[in-house]
């Protein structure tokens, strides 16, 4: 009994007893480790008898709720829905009234035993019965309330959504047309007036710079909120939350408040301005520095604000309260957990998370949390406000790119899920299994596999709550961009879950529904007219690949990873249409530092490597892949005779790099992603997947000011190369 009821757990909850690994070799779940997926998702495994309960009481919970929660139809469809009730009822007249989003009802009046019985089940010795009945309504793109009304009572209700058939695409690339831009870590931007990390006013600046260069899109890093409280935790893709931004991008110089005499008095004071000038100058951003000294300058302004403006019935005031409304419970939350890990690491007390908070503190919705909102109010108003400047200055910088005519402007980054102990979970405890994380079968990146720390979503609970935390999170992150690129979009279809204690080797996948994913995504896409992009690289099941391309996600293709079974490289010309190329990551060595083979020396001195044979095999393997490189390059005459035919004698160089670039500008992918540090000729990687305190990862800024690199002739002479190349390639 109990392997047949765990078969059927693991079949019901989408885990994969089988896959098909990076290398193309078949490879098997362990049924251990299916048990341990179930384990963390609540199901009592060691106890046949609770199991067999609790499998028992969540079926009886379907038959007592008569619809499902929430319904996902494409444009086209039939608009049908399953109601399951006592046969007692299932004769009576019921009449389904649907609340379209922009509020118009419509009704529709059924009799169940109408439609078709497609299922039945005896609940508590009473037979219920499940009819699967057309509703004839008209349904408009979004989302609506359908509300199943007895006598004029409601007796159940459900949200239904309607989404176009693919994600929405501008106009400039349905005409025909290719274009590229720059991809940059924000932290990493140096300029002449920034406190030691980028911020929006070098976004904006790198935004009109480029876009008169010709590119039509510069992309991001995740800019999601992380930890004002821990700074160290630096991250972009284990943030605190996915719908609210990194105060630290904030431009203080560039707030109303800044010029007061308060604030120049602590800005100017000699200690302040040492600090500021070693910040600045420092190679590696100095987070906890620049945390310091920005939370300083933005609480002085502040307090400004809050006195002239945000304790009165100002327009200003009115403004800041539409966007706390429009936050609603997330943006409070999150407001709450700053100020509370920030009052807690002032106490001395452990604070990098929820887990370590008291027990009365550590969750968003305990009476303590409340009486600790109402007694700190000013400092919760303070981080409301950090968000809404955050909000400003990235609108601001959108407003940059639609003036300067970019066709996509911005393009964000959205991580694949939140660290451990982040105000996302701290809010919504039920919807993460906390007892895992997600991570990465071992693959060519990653041969140990990779563990991410970041806890799941749980695929039942997303479906319990209707969607709401997808929606908000692609919503959220569309705002005031172009477009979006979703970092591992396999996470719509599946999922490498590792249960804690475990290696990433033994992990499993668990499957997401896809299909209803990717309809929210098309429909959020087209309501913020925004493009995306899947980020699909490592172990990628051909199954996702064609549904992101029916719904119109742009690929994501690497050219150091399209390569030929016989070692060759394909040229830029056979890509997807309807893909981003790319040179590199910012999990990947630059240019430069893949040429000379920088990362397997610091995955050498960092222990990433198992075996000497392994590393010897990799160092062979770049040899004849640098090879084919320049016999690609060659034969599609893409670099000059400057650069030799013999990897043994060819160093990187300018004319390589650029080379390579320029080979790329003349491939069939729409869009062509560059990364500023290969313009700069730099060999240092941002970061280095599977290490953590190893090598200062999300840290090393630019070797260059924004200022001196769009100065620079050599370099507008590449942009302007690029343009024109992707010019001639759209023809």
């Amino acid at each position: 009994m109990a392997p047949s009821l765990i078969d059927h757990l693991v079949e019901y909850r989408g885990i994969e007893s089988h896959y098909t690994d990076a290398w193309g070799k078949p490879a098997t779940i362990a049924p251990s480790t299916k048990n341990k997926l179930l384990s963390v998702m609540g199901y009592e495994v060691d106890d046949l008898d609770k199991l067999q309960s609790q499998v028992e009481d969540d079926a009886k919970k379907v038959w007592l709720t008569p619809l499902n929660p929430v319904q996902v139809l494409r444009q086209g469809e039939t608009f049908q829905v399953a109601l399951r009730l006592p046969i007692e009822l299932v004769n009576d007249s019921f009449t389904c009234v649907l609340t379209i989003e922009q509020g118009e009802s419509l009704s529709h009046s059924l009799v169940p035993t109408d439609g078709q019985l497609i299922n039945v089940a005896d609940i508590d010795g009473v037979e219920f019965q499940e009819y699967l009945l057309e509703l004839p309504l008209n349904l408009p793109l979004g989302y609506h309330q359908l509300a199943l009304q007895i006598d004029g009572d409601e007796l159940a209700s459900m949200r239904v959504i309607m989404a176009p058939l693919s994600c929405y695409k501008p106009q400039t690339l349905l005409s025909g047309n290719k274009v590229w831009g720059l991809s940059v870590q924000l932290y990493c931007l140096r300029s002449e007036t920034n406190w030691g990390v980028g911020d929006f006013s070098d976004l904006a600046y790198l935004v009109e710079k480029v876009a008169k260069q010709g590119a039509h899109f510069v992309g991001l890093n995740p800019i999601h909120a992380l930890y004002p409280a821990n700074p160290e935790a630096c991250s972009p893709y284990g943030p605190s939350s996915r719908r609210w931004l990194n105060f630290i991008y904030i431009d203080v110089t560039n707030l109303h408040g800044y010029q007061t005499e308060t604030t120049q008095q602590l800005v100017n004071a000699p200690g302040f301005q040492q600090e500021l000038q070693a910040a600045r100058q420092s190679e590696l951003v100095d987070y906890a520095t620049v945390t310091f000294l920005k939370l300083q300058a933005l609480s002085s302004i502040f307090d400004y604000q809050n006195t002239q403006y945000l304790s009165k019935n100002t327009k200003q005031n009115k403004a800041f309260k539409v966007f706390i409304e429009e936050g609603g419970e997330s943006l409070q939350t999150l407001a709450v957990y700053d100020a509370l890990q920030e009052s807690l690491a002032a106490q001395g007390k452990p604070a990098w998370g929820w887990p370590v908070f008291p027990h009365e503190l550590s969750d968003f919705h305990k009476p303590a949390v409340a009486t600790f909102t109402k007694k700190n109010a000013k400092r919760v108003k303070f981080f409301l406000w950090l968000q809404w400047q955050a909000a400003l200055q990235l609108a601001a910088v959108n407003e940059v790119a639609v003036a300067n005519n970019m066709c996509i402007g911005l393009y964000r980054d959205l991580a694949v899920g939140v660290s451990e102990g982040s105000a996302e979970i701290w809010g919504n405890k039920d919807l993460y299994c906390t007892n895992a994380s997600v991570g990465a079968p071992p693959d060519i990146l990653g041969p140990l596999g990779q563990n991410w720390g970041l806890p799941p979503m749980d695929p039942e609970k997303l479906y319990t709550q209707q969607y709401q935390p997808i929606i908000d999170l692609f919503s959220a992150n569309m705002r005031a961009t172009g477009a979006l690129r979703i970092d591992h979009v396999m996470a719509l279809l599946r999922l490498w879950w590792v249960v804690k204690g475990d290696s990433a080797k033994q992990g499993g996948y668990v499957y997401y529904p896809v299909d209803d994913l990717l309809a929210i995504l098309a429909l959020e896409s087209h309501k913020n007219q925004s493009l995306v992009i899947g980020e699909d690289l490592g172990t990628v099941p051909d199954e996702i690949r064609d549904k992101l391309a029916d719904n119109g996600v742009y690929s994501y293709r690497v050219f150091f990873f399209e390569q030929a079974k016989d070692g060759g490289f394909y040229s830029p010309s056979h890509y997807p249409t309807q893909s981003m190329s790319t040179l590199t990551t910012h999990d990947m060595p630059t240019l430069s530092g893949y040429w000379h083979c920088d990362d397997l020396e610091l995955g050498k001195e960092l222990g990433l490597y198992p075996t000497a044979e392994i590393l010897a095999s990799l160092y062979d393997s770049r040899h004849e892949n640098k090879q084919a490189i320049l016999d690609t390059l060659h034969g599609h005459h893409s670099v000059g005779d400057e650069v030799g035919h013999d990897v043994n004698f060819v160093a990187m160089s300018k004319a390589l790099n650029f080379g390579m670039q320029l080979h790329m500008a003349g491939g069939s992918s729409e869009l062509l992603s560059l990364q500023l540090e290969d313009w700069l000729q730099m060999d240092k990687p941002v970061n280095i997947p599977g290490t953590f305190k190893e090598y200062p990862n999300w840290q090393r800024k630019l070797t260059q000011n924004l200022q001196d690199v769009f100065s620079d002739p050599v370099l507008n002479e590449l942009a302007l190369g690029l343009t024109e190349a992707r010019k001639n390639a759209s023809q």
